[in-house]
Formats: C-alpha cells, sequence, structure tokens
C-alpha cells in the first residue's frame, strides 16, 4: 500500500511540503484549522499527487493507517503545543507527531518527555531551505528516538535536497537535538548576512559603487571560495530596480526584523559559556536598526569622520581586501557555530556528528556554501577538532587573508563606518591565538573586590591574596 503522510497547518511551509511528499509517491493527509486552505491547496496542486483532504481532526487522524506519521506545520509556541494537545488523544502507541517549525529547542525536549508517557514519539525537525526549498528539496535535521527516525527517516530522506547523490537529511540526535542544531543554523545564517551587509557598505561608501556595480562584484565572488546561496541572491537584490529604475535596495527601510532564533542562539550561548561573538554582533545590528527612535536624533547631533573614496587605480585592491575580510570572518561565524553545538551536545548528551551537518547544509538551506565541504572533510579528518580554525585548510585560508581583514576593519573604524561583524571576528581571532590574555588582570581584580581567588601558572590549586591585611597569598583549596 501507499505510504502515507499526515500535514496539518497548511500555510506556505506546510502547504510545499505537503506538495513535495505528493510528488514523491507518497498519500498525503491534509488538515488545516481554517477548510479554505485545504481547498486551495487541492484545487491548485491535486494533480501532483495524491492528497486526502480533511476537515476535522479527527477525521484527519482517522484517515491514516498506523503507525501514523503526522507533520505539524503551525506557528511555534503556544499553537503547536495547542495542536498536540488536540491530535496527542487521538492517536495510538507508537505513532509519530514531528514539529517542523522553528521550536525552541527546549520547548522540544519538554514535549518529547510528556509523549513518552504516552508512548507517542516525538521529532523535533529542522527545516531549512525557505518556501522553496520546501517544494523542491529542504535540508532536514530531525531529532528524536532511533525507533522514531526508523519510522520517518527514509520518507524524510525522500523529499530532502540531494547534494553529490547524498540526501541533505541526518538523523541529529534524541529529543531537541534537530530543532537545537536549527538555531545554531540560524544564529549562522544571522552572521553570515550581517557580513554580506557590511561588505556591500564599505564598498559603497569606500569607493563608490552602484547597486548594478556591487552586484557584478558579489556574482564575481560567487564564482571563487565565497560560492554560496547568500552571496548569490545578494548580486541578485542588488541589481533588482524598481519600476522607476530606483536600485530596489535604496527603497528598502533600514530596519532588518528578527523573528527570534537568531536572540535564541545568543542567549543558549551565554548558557553554555561558548563566544559566538559574531553572531551576537548580527543580532545587536539587527536590534540597532530597528530603535529608529534613537537612532535619529543621533543622525542629527552625532559627528563622525567624513568618508574618503579610495582612488581608482585602487579599487580592485580595496575589492580584494573586503572580499578577504568576508572570508576569514565567516570562517570565523561558521567555527563558532559549530562550537557551540559541541557544547550543546556535551550539555544535553547528544551524539552530534559535525561533520554529517556540514554534509547536509551544502544544498538544500540557507546557508549552503562550497566551504562547507571542506568543513565537513575537516570533521571527518578529525571528529574531535577543536575549532575549525586550526585545521590546516581554515588555518591557511584565514592567514592568507589577514592583511585584507586587518586593512578592512581598520579602515572601517577610521572612515566611522560600522563594521561590527567584521571587527568582532578579528577580535575573537586575535583572542584565540593570542598567547597571553588580559583575563589575567581581570581575574586579579575579581580576587581583589570579591574574594574570588585565581589559579597561578606556576602551581597548581587555588590562591586568594589577603588583600585588607598583609597582601600574603594563601591557598584557598
Amino acid at each position: 500500500m501507499t505510504e502515507q503522510i499526515g500535514v496539518t497547518g497548511l500555510a506556505t511551509m506546510g502547504a510545499n511540503l505537503a506538495r513535495n511528499f505528493a510528488r514523491h509517491g507518497y498519500q498525503v493527509v491534509l488538515h488545516n484549522r481554517t477548510k479554505a486552505r485545504t481547498d486551495q491547496l487541492v484545487a491548485a496542486h491535486g494533480d501532483e499527487g495524491d492528497f486526502v483532504p480533511t476537515t476535522t481532526i479527527q477525521e484527519f487522524v482517522g484517515a491514516l493507517r498506523r503507525p501514523r506519521r503526522i507533520l505539524i506545520m503551525v506557528q511555534a509556541g503556544p499553537a503547536t503545543d495547542a495542536v498536540i494537545d488536540e491530535v496527542a488523544p487521538l492517536l495510538d502507541p507508537d505513532d509519530v507527531l514531528m514539529d517542523g517549525g522553528n521550536a525552541r529547542y527546549t520547548d522540544t525536549i519538554r514535549r518529547t518527555k510528556a509523549l513518552a508517557l504516552a508512548r507517542l514519539h516525538f521529532v523535533g525537525m529542522g527545516v531549512s531551505g525557505g518556501e522553496e526549498g520546501a517544494l523542491n528539496g529542504p535540508s532536514i535535521m530531525p531529532g528524536g528516538s532511533d525507533e522514531a527516525y526508523a519510522i520517518v527517516g527514509p520518507m524524510l530522506e525522500s523529499i530532502a535536497a540531494v547534494y553529490d547523490g547524498t540526501p541533505c537529511c541526518t538523523h541529529v540526535g534524541t529529543d531537541g537535538a534537530g530543532h537545537f542544531v536549527k538555531m545554531v543554523h540560524n544564529g549562522i545564517e544571522y552572521a553570515d548576512m550581517q557580513l554580506i551587509a557590511e561588505a556591500y557598505d564599505l564598498l559603497r561608501h569606500r569607493l563608490g559603487l552602484s547597486p548594478a556595480e556591487l552586484s557584478d562584484v558579489f556574482a564575481g565572488w560567487n564564482e571563487g571560495d565565497l560560492d554560496s546561496y547568500l552571496i548569490e541572491i545578494t548580486a541578485e537584490v542588488l541589481r533588482h530596480t524598481t519600476t522607476n529604475g530606483t536600485p530596489f535596495v535604496d527603497v528598502v527601510l533600514d530596519e532588518a526584523e528578527q523573528k527570534g532564533t537568531g536572540r535564541w542562539t545568543v542567549q543558549s550561548a551565554l548558557d553554555l559559556g561558548v563566544p559566538v561573538s559574531g553572531i551576537a554582533e548580527a543580532v545587536f545590528a539587527r536590534a540597532l536598526s530597528g530603535h529608529a527612535e534613537q537612532r535619529i536624533p543621533a543622525q542629527k547631533v552625532l559627528r563622525g569622520p567624513a568618508v574618503e573614496r579610495d582612488a581608482a587605480e585602487d579599487r580592485d585592491a580595496y575589492g580584494e581586501a573586503v572580499r578577504q575580510a568576508l572570508y576569514a570572518s565567516k570562517v570565523v561565524a561558521y567555527a563558532q557555530g559549530f562550537d557551540q553545538i559541541a557544547a550543546g551536545a556535551v550539555e544535553h548528551g547528544w551524539d552530534i556528528d559535525r561533520a554529517a551537518l556540514a554534509t547536509i547544509w551544502r544544498a538544500g538551506c540557507i546557508i549552503r556554501a562550497r566551504f562547507l565541504d571542506r568543513i565537513r572533510q575537516a570533521f571527518t579528518d578529525d571528529p574531535d577538532l577543536p575549532t575549525l580554525l586550526v585545521h590546516d585548510y581554515f588555518r591557511d585560508a584565514v592567514t592568507a587573508a589577514q592583511d585584507g581583514w586587518r586593512r578592512v576593519a581598520a579602515d572601517a573604524a577610521r572612515y566611522g563606518i560600522p563594521a561590527p561583524g567584521f571587527a568582532s571576528a578579528l577580535a575573537y581571532y586575535d583572542g584565540l591565538r593570542a598567547e597571553r590574555l588580559p583575563a589575567a588582570l581581570i581575574q586579579a581584580l575579581r580576587d581583589r573586590f570579591g574574594s574570588h581567588t585565581y589559579r597561578r601558572v606556576d602551581r597548581e590549586g587555588a590562591f586568594h591574596t589577603l588583600w585588607s591585611e598583609d597582601r600574603s597569598e594563601v591557598s584557598a583549596g
């Protein structure tokens, strides 16, 4: 008999995933809170496969054979809980509920535990690629039990994007692992877009290039090491004009919105003690862009240096410096993201294969890029690699980019062009490679005002200086 999948929640992402399943030969049982969406999908795309429209949740569940496979595609948060609460009592042991929204991974852990009491499987499934990916092949990051993946994994792999013959879908780990990894993926996406925007801003202000000319620059970069989906669509957006010929980018309000996954990534990193400065700066840059009530008054009174245009003969050299800064900073952002994934895996007991993640991110997802194959190879060579930056390829690539990277970061500060992504990435790199950090002074100060103790470089143990007495040193255990 034809395998079945049930999809409830038929907005754009849910509808496109339902169509994707149908195109791959599955019978897709449809449900939506408002029947009009179901009718609209069947009317417009009913010839793409075997769709079974239903009206009530009882009819929806009743149309599925056991073990039931149900994909929930509704707004993350309370709406997802409401659907689970409505569906779960109608299910039987070993049925599988999947959440394909951008859920907070801690909610997925909670839901997994609760549904396990009823012997139901729950799969928190990260999906990347937007509406186009959902229809034609996304990158899929499912988390859940081995038993659950055995039931739904082959179906998910069949609809995923494919790169070099490999489906862009892997079993990430138990309970919230899939949504955790998707969260960090989105955090990397934030950093990537911020760095691209900074490169655009620097080239436009320092070289005076038009959006159309910048489109050519980014298109050229997309032929080399920076080859990626985001660079590709940057060139596309910069070339686009309005009906009167105005560059499209010039009519878009300069306030970048966010839905929350970037903030969650930074909050999680703080809890884990992992420095993801590139992602954090990208989140804060979006937040700053949205504070018009502060920016408008500041624009009237805060003064900065005049921006000088580089001589025409130096344009190629400056453009290359910006390219180097962009590439090196992207490497740092990805390195920080993979560090956070490793820390999260340790904290929650997930067995996450970082090489497998790089593999499934090579196609279908928003951060797909040529150098993900380099990342896959790096973690294949050494699964316990402490950071991507010490792998031979990335060490050499970032070293080769240093001159341009430093020039661009200094140039941005000199001319008052905000480039927090480039600056923070460079500061992280320099902090990582420094033989000795000023953290020694910070810890000494902590001992001075709060008796927080310190460790020494020349002997084992913790110590405290009796600052308010004779300033002698005592062992603190």
